[in-house]
């Protein structure tokens, strides 16, 4: 994001998406134009090629606490979703098709299981969540039948920040022998992830959230695990999935991973966060409500209530001020978020929420100036 971009716009919707990182462009850029050869040639330009690309994946695997080989590039992080979710559902048929998730998944979740429920019978759990959007892993276990197959619920929630309890629901499904993945295209980069610590065997990865391009993504898939690819073809990827490589953005998505471990655990951002909603809470006092745990969940995000008033007209009447009215992929939408709904939220509340997500490049001298944006416009 340029400096004249910024002084036109207070942008504060990093959960949305990330400005490409300039020094992720500078790693990238030779991969277009100089280093331009397919990985799966063995001449000096492929060979290059092949290296930048195996050094990508080292470099996200240990963001992760991964084995290189265990790290899956994809388009994005619904893709991976999708792999996950479908892939299991035809390598595990013998053992059955019941899949346990949230009621308060990313729609690349939820719609590949619809997808599943309706073409192959698949029969799908979808767990309810406590008024922070916590699921309860004492409902997974009560869920588990001899017949699931897979677990899938995100490590932390896009539109409240709530971080979910992994490390508990992966030793519930590895005491079960049940497979179980998680969605932490939200969490990389913000809170530390060891993937052998959680006990999962699918992770996803997007790209875009932690200042790559958009159109990158990977997976994490626990060494020894078997899974269907979506992408027929050629034996890229360990066979796992087709196509010829992107290299430039793989080395992207490597760069941005190296990046994000450095700043981890974004205690900054957390200071930044929680000094904006002090400063809310000064201004709007009881005509604001804070939905989810702020605490407990993601140190980049708050989602706000404004109580009599709705978040959508609110945020059009402030073109500066980017933020959101839950995730980019429902923002169109007239109803309230499905997330807050499965909170409990009431609809009236939930009707007046604006996500907001700070990030890298978030300043306090902005958040200051979109607090009195937002008590000039609503308080006028």
């Amino acid at each position: 994001m340029t400096k004249e971009r910024r002084k036109d716009m207070i942008y504060l919707d990093y959960n949305a998406t990330t400005p490409v990182d300039p020094r992720v462009v500078k790693a990238m850029t030779p991969y277009f134009t100089e280093i331009f050869g397919n990985p799966s040639t063995l001449y000096g330009l492929g060979a290059h090629a092949h290296d930048a690309v195996a050094h990508a994946r080292q470099q996200v695997a240990h963001l992760l606490g991964a084995q290189a080989s265990e790290i899956l590039f994809t388009s994005c992080g619904s893709e991976s979703d999708n792999m996950v979710v479908k892939g299991v559902a035809l390598t595990q048929q013998a053992k059955g098709k019941h899949i346990i998730t949230s009621q308060i998944e990313h729609p690349a979740i939820l719609e590949a299981l619809h997808f599943l429920e309706q073409h192959f019978g698949i029969e799908v759990t979808y767990l309810p969540v406590d008024h922070h959007g916590l699921v309860d892993p004492a409902d997974v276990a009560a869920a588990i039948r001899p017949d699931t197959i897979l677990v899938t619920v995100m490590f932390a929630n896009n539109e409240v920040g709530t971080i979910q309890p992994i490390k508990a629901i992966g030793e519930i499904c590895h005491q079960q022998h049940v497979l179980f993945h998680t969605d932490a295209s939200q969490a990389v980069g913000k809170v530390p992830i060891d993937v052998a610590d959680l006990q999962v065997d699918f992770l996803t990865v997007a790209g875009h959230k932690i200042y790559a391009p958009k159109g990158i993504g990977a997976l994490y898939i626990r060494d020894g695990l078997q899974l269907e690819p979506l992408l027929h073809g050629a034996s890229q990827e360990n066979g796992r999935r087709a196509g010829t490589e992107n290299v430039p953005y793989d080395v992207a998505l490597g760069a941005a991973a190296e990046l994000m471990q450095a700043e981890l655990p974004q205690a900054h951002l957390r200071q930044l966060r929680d000094d904006f909603v002090a400063q809310l809470r000064k201004v709007f006092g009881d005509e604001i409500q804070v939905n989810g745990d702020l605490a407990q969940g993601l140190p980049t995000t708050a989602n706000i209530s404004f109580l009599g008033h709705n978040g959508a007209e609110i945020l059009r009447d402030l073109p500066g001020l980017a933020a959101t009215t839950g995730s980019a992929c429902h923002a169109g939408s007239k109803k309230i978020s499905p997330v807050l709904a499965a909170m409990g939220v009431d609809p009236q509340i939930a009707a007046g929420a604006i996500r907001f997500s700070v990030g890298r490049y978030t300043t306090q001298s902005e958040l200051d100036h979109a607090v009195h944006l937002l008590e000039n416009l609503i308080h006028s």
